[in-house]
């Protein structure tokens, strides 16, 4: 801040942030064989940037804006990645209750090393739950066919402490997203991919054997629970499959207005806001979701409109790629562009993966989306300012004032 001003300074943060964001995702599509030069280019020739030192604030917009921009190739990849290894996700109900038996959940994002862990447990009578930004995996083919890979527990990341503490096996950390083990399960909890923490047993070559010992000597849940369900699997694939109805539902007047709700998940209080929002949607609304932000809703009941879900899950916060999917078919459908849609953007915000994913829709010149709980701390006045004149990024007030706004 000294060297550079807080404007500048802001606006570096915001780029170095995005490009945090961009290499998890990089990292992701590596490691299921998708690859391309020219994004290894960008992250070379941005921080080369950075070092110069002489640089405007229009400039450092505009490597913002890029950032946006190569983080949509980036999600391709990472989409060809997961689909192309594990088929495209499909409409799928996911228990989210326990089932008698012994149990390993899986939290993080790896999608590999779910697939390793449940080919390793065939047949060795352990159940498999997934947790946090693992729920989507059910509704990937090559996934779901396991008949032991059968729920999901509990809900996002920050609620970790307290539902490992409850669960009675082995747990499964992929990369990102852990918090400090507590003592109660630290020698039940395992780490793999990029993600680790001392005195925690880091499984390196996805030979998870010391994670089904650890759940065979668990005592497992005592009993079924009663059965409650939620849908996920609502990526591009599955919803352009029933355009048409949607279209048409649109064209009717059934659908009158479609907002995107979702984004990281976080414990600061006002993250409330995202559960109320959502349950003062008008029942002519439909609402996509995708990322752990989805938690502060999901289990409630939205019901359907003329056989479409209201609530239609996309995924993983990389899914964004599916919603901008969706978002540019109906543009499409309507023959006009995506700020023209009966569409909104309710984005909640926690950390770099989130930045790099707003950085996209910026870049992409989606106007009008609301950010919360709160701005994140780079985002000084004066670089708020540009945003709010170039696209009108404003932040959450309440959701009664919102919905008005968006409505009238």
């Amino acid at each position: 801040i000294k060297e550079y001003g807080e404007d500048r300074a802001g606006l570096m943060h915001l780029i170095l942030y995005g490009l945090k964001g961009m290499a998890a995702y990089t990292d992701h599509a590596q490691i299921l064989g998708q690859e391309d030069d020219n994004v290894y280019a960008f992250f070379h020739e941005t921080l080369n940037f950075l070092t110069k030192g002489q640089f405007t604030i229009d400039e450092l917009l505009k490597t913002a804006l890029k950032c946006g921009e190569i983080n949509i190739r980036i999600m391709e990849l990472l989409d060809k990645a997961n689909t192309g290894a594990y088929g495209h996700p499909v409409p799928t109900i996911v228990p989210i209750t326990a089932k008698k038996g012994k149990a390993i959940v899986v939290s993080g994002h790896d999608l590999k090393d779910l697939a390793e862990l449940l080919k390793q447990t065939e047949g060795k009578g352990i159940n498999i739950y997934t947790h946090g930004e693992m729920l989507p995996t059910h509704a990937y083919p090559e996934l779901k066919k396991y008949p032991h890979f059968i729920g999901n527990y509990g809900g996002a990341w920050q609620d970790q402490q307290k539902e490992f503490d409850a669960f009675p096996g082995a747990i499964l950390m992929t990369t990102n997203c852990i918090q400090k083990p507590k003592e109660s399960y630290k020698n039940r909890i395992f780490t793999s991919g990029l993600v680790a923490w001392p005195g925690v047993t880091h499984i390196s070559d996805r030979n998870f054997t010391p994670v089904i010992e650890a759940a065979l000597s668990a005592p497992g849940f005592p009993e079924d629970e009663p059965e409650k369900t939620i849908m996920v699997g609502f990526g591009h694939n599955a919803v352009m499959g029933v355009a048409d109805q949607v279209i048409n539902a649109v064209k009717s007047g059934a659908i009158r207005h479609f907002f995107l709700i979702g984004g990281c998940d976080g414990a600061k209080t006002g993250r409330n806001y995202y559960t109320q929002f959502a349950q003062m949607v008008p029942h002519d609304s439909v609402i996509l979701t995708l990322a752990c932000g989805k938690y502060r809703f999901n289990k409630l009941d939205f019901g359907n409109i003329g056989g479409i879900p209201r609530l239609l899950d996309i995924g993983q916060c990389n899914d964004a790629y599916s919603a901008i999917q969706i978002a540019v078919a109906l543009a499409n459908a309507f023959n006009t562009d995506v700020n023209s849609l009966p569409l909104s953007f309710i984005l909640s915000w926690y950390e770099q993966k989130a930045v790099c994913i707003l950085l996209t829709l910026l870049h992409l010149g989606i106007k009008n989306m609301r950010l919360g709980p709160s701005l994140p701390a780079f985002v000084t006045p004066a670089a708020l300012k540009v945003l709010q004149d170039n696209y009108n990024l404003m932040t959450i007030t309440t959701p009664e004032a919102d919905l008005k706004a968006i409505l009238g």
